[in-house]
């Protein structure tokens, strides 16, 4: 049995990790390096790292903060935001970075995904997606540029192309739920964990250790993300993974 993974998620801006609630109203929560530190000491599978402002002036720091951050924590590395082509996601691989997350580049330009696979391998690629839930079409609708740009794309169906495309994982948050800490949206993840074969993070809504437990138990995916329980020390990942075990969800 393939054990669920508990990945802390940093967002980065300007090489200081930050995080807010629905994307927005940003605190800074401090030094990417010692962040990653703290938790692959506490027992994290992974670390995703997102340049929530990925300008080409940003690029730059983010190439130097994956290094600094790779030459100190031997945990998978995902590196996602603002990248726009194969030589990015090269940049970023030298760097230190095992994953590249790809989203709304992918959106824009699926061949992407492709040239990413065929250059790196499918293990490399993650298509990260952004969705709410669009009740006048009973849908769940891809958003692109942070969350900020509703495109006419279902989730469900993004995500079955996005893999025929090449990406090796899915990563997926629920805007709706995003920083509101009450939970995560189990139909969601549930539809996804259906429709594709590939593993999909969950991210967005997680408030408790249960929270965890519900996604593990009810949906089919891979791992769990969360960035504001574990960043204000709300829940510690030592405390995540003792109530699974203790809910006989298979934990490394």
């Amino acid at each position: 049995m393939l054990t669920k993974r508990i990945i802390p998620c940093l967002d980065v801006d300007q090489g200081r990790v930050k995080k807010g609630v629905h994307f927005i109203q940003l605190k800074d929560v401090g030094d990417p390096v010692a962040i990653a530190k703290a938790y692959e000491a506490q027992g994290a599978d992974e670390l995703v790292f997102l340049d929530i402002t990925a300008t080409t002036d940003a690029r730059q720091t983010m190439t130097q903060t994956v290094a600094a951050v790779a030459a100190q924590v031997f945990m998978p590395l995902t590196v996602g935001g603002g990248i726009r082509s194969v030589a990015d996601m090269h940049d970023l691989l030298r760097a230190g970075a095992d994953k590249i997350a790809l989203n709304s580049a992918a959106v824009k330009q699926p061949e992407l995904i492709t040239a990413g696979a065929e250059t790196f391998g499918s293990q490399a690629v993650v298509v990260a997606i952004d969705t709410r839930w669009q009740p006048e079409r009973q849908r769940y609708q891809v958003t692109i540029n942070g969350g900020r740009t509703p495109v006419d794309l279902d989730a469900i169906q993004w995500a079955k192309q996005a893999v025929v495309a090449g990406a090796g994982e899915l990563l997926v948050t629920s805007m709706d739920a995003d920083g509101t800490q009450e939970g995560l949206d189990l139909a969601l993840y549930r539809q996804l964990s259906a429709a594709v074969t590939v593993p999909i993070v969950a991210c967005g809504g997680a408030g408790s250790a249960e929270d965890f437990v519900d996604l593990f138990k009810e949906t089919a995916v891979s791992a769990g993300l969360a960035a504001s329980i574990f960043h204000f020390g709300q829940l510690t990942i030592p405390e995540v993974k003792k109530v699974l075990k203790q809910a006989k969800v298979a934990v490394r």
